[in-house]
């Protein structure tokens, strides 16, 4: 019961691996708040977490695309939990087209959910878990975080993005007690590759093989919250696709050949 009483803020919590993360918390006695953009379906995982265990569950709508309005939702969300113990940056969308045959809309439409929107969230709590000394920032990236693959390219480049910014906030907190977590997922049982954007903008509509033969969501979240509690800097979770950060590591030509050939949808 590592996480009883925390207090853990989790965006995107409204499916997937969001939601399997609030239910974990939840079973550990935690105190959430639940962010998304869909209030009903937040207000469902929020009335399961009560059931499961929670301490206590705010439901908060957010946007992290509407950058403008996150320093409000936190500076609300902040006065009245108090402090802030956990936040998980989970939150997102992917994506499934050729970089070629992808509006440039599209592409800032991924860097400005999946990047800004996320630093901008961490930046409006920072100096609060500053004040208090106390925190651990969790950041969901993803595999392609440390390697691109076909049809994800401003996908993995958002994911990327992410890598490049908590290494670099790991390193000028390293005098302070807040830990930084990235976790790099791979084939995950959930919608989002129902809900990836085309290179139109339009969603794909459709389950990946790939993705709907993945770990299930729930697996993955007990597998998180153990390499949170270790204060794990950085953690891989799948299948065999985890094999392709290393293969990108020590044989980068001979990764640059397979992901090329490799189907990943």
């Amino acid at each position: 019961m590592y996480f009883k009483q925390k207090r853990v803020w989790i965006t995107g919590a409204s499916s997937g691996i969001g939601e399997a993360l609030s239910h974990a918390f939840a079973a550990q006695g935690a105190h959430l708040i639940l962010s998304a953009r869909n209030l009903s379906e937040l207000q469902r995982v929020a009335s399961e977490c009560t059931h499961k265990g929670a301490a206590s569950v705010l439901v908060q709508p957010l946007d992290l695309a509407q950058h403008d309005s996150i320093p409000g939702i936190a500076q609300k969300v902040l006065a009245e939990i108090g402090k802030l113990d956990i936040l998980i940056n989970n939150g997102g969308i992917s994506q499934r087209s050729l970089a070629q045959e992808t509006a440039f809309e599209v592409d800032r439409q991924l860097i400005n959910v999946n990047y800004l929107g996320t630093v901008a969230l961490t930046k409006a709590v920072l100096p609060t878990l500053l004040t208090h000394q106390l925190g651990h920032i969790v950041t969901i990236t993803s595999l392609v975080g440390k390697f691109g693959s076909p049809l994800r390219s401003s996908y993995a480049a958002s994911k990327h993005a992410l890598h490049g910014f908590f290494d670099s906030l790991r390193a000028e907190l390293a005098a302070t007690p807040i830990k930084i977590t990235l976790i790099c997922p791979g084939y995950i049982r959930t919608n989002v590759s129902v809900n990836a954007l085309t290179g139109s903008g339009a969603k794909q509509g459709t389950m990946d093989e790939a993705t709907g033969k993945g770990m299930l969501p729930e697996v993955l979240a007990h597998h998180i919250l153990k390499a949170i509690a270790d204060g794990k800097e950085e953690a891989y979770f799948g299948g065999k696709e985890v094999l392709g950060v290393y293969l990108k590591r020590f044989f980068p030509s001979y990764f640059s050949k397979l992901i090329s050939k490799t189907k990943v949808t």
